[in-house]
């Protein structure tokens, strides 16, 4: 799929996706993943593997030529992965780049002025903390480009992406980028709306009346805050699933037959870190399909602004 790699951001530099690898499996299927993401966003790939300081910090007596042995091998995965990046959109352009340091530091740098960051979902080498839970965990809500854990990657396009929202102007900024998502795509949108059933007492018969008054006032949240966006994008298809229930298993069900599921952020919290919120650490770890998770950058709700959810 050919690209338009000379993009540019409101900075100035050329628009680009970032993907950190490590070599392993994982990391190369985050690579593929990140290089389809460029070509159909239309910008560069910025693929991005970290040495951490300790593979320098060996005692003098290693075996001679072991710094540069280390040092071929950082080279080689950067090399590699670049050949796989190129092999799946040769269309788009491509730069490697080699740091020294912390991986979630390095990451989170990256990330400012990137489209969005990919990783894997867990690593070996300079990505030994890339598992759901420390890395991925870290990057994913702490930064505000969108995050995509690329995990369980479906062999073949199903043409389905997948959103939770709550009704709350948290999971605006979710909305935004998993229409937009839909539209590069031409997929279709699955738009899941869970809620939980209050505690009823005793003789909970009586209260039937309550609940279909839940029922009905949950599935006009969920038309009232879908509106807008299929209005703003009358070209996607939407289906959409109101249901009583967990939004964690609701939405990972949902993800079974899904290329993707998106999920918000509340991004800073109180005292300057950033929440990811219980739902959307439950879809990382449990969904079928990569995870974007997104955080607003700012605006309304009519820029594709807003403030992402994420409970």
């Amino acid at each position: 799929m050919a690209a338009h790699a000379d993009r540019t951001t409101h900075a100035g530099t050329t628009a680009h996706v970032v993907v950190g690898t490590d070599g392993s499996p994982a990391s190369t299927a985050a690579v593929a993943w990140a290089a389809e993401d460029a070509a159909r966003r239309g910008c560069a790939l910025r693929i991005v593997h970290v040495c951490e300081p300790w593979t320098l910090d060996i005692p003098l007596d290693t075996p001679p030529g072991f710094r540069d042995s280390v040092g071929e091998h950082c080279r080689e995965v950067a090399d590699v992965a670049q050949d796989v990046a190129r092999g799946v959109a040769p269309g788009i352009e491509v730069s490697a780049v080699l740091e020294s340091g912390r991986v979630v530091e390095v990451l989170r740098r990256e990330a400012e002025d990137a489209e969005q960051v990919v990783v894997g979902s867990r690593g070996l080498g300079g990505f030994t903390g890339l598992v759901l839970g420390s890395v991925s965990l870290a990057v994913a809500g702490h930064v505000a480009a969108p995050v995509v854990v690329a995990r369980n990657v479906p062999k073949g396009v199903r043409g389905r992406i997948v959103v939770g929202f709550d009704g709350s102007e948290h999971s605006a900024a979710a909305l935004a980028y998993a229409f937009a998502e839909a539209v590069r795509r031409g997929a279709r949108l699955h738009a899941v709306h869970s809620w939980h059933m209050p505690v009823l007492g005793p003789g909970a018969t009586a209260y039937t009346p309550l609940v279909e008054d839940l029922f009905a006032a949950e599935r006009q949240v969920a038309e009232e805050t879908l509106l807008p966006w299929e209005e703003k994008y009358p070209q996607v298809e939407v289906e959409r699933t109101v249901v009583c229930g967990h939004p964690v298993l609701t939405v990972c069900d949902a993800s079974e037959d899904a290329d993707l599921v998106v999920v918000g952020s509340r991004g800073l919290g109180a005292l300057g870190s950033a929440v990811l919120g219980s739902v959307s650490h439950g879809v990382l770890h449990h969904a079928r399909c990569p995870v974007a998770v997104v955080r607003a950058r700012g605006g309304s709700v009519a820029e594709g602004g807003g403030v992402t959810g994420g409970r």
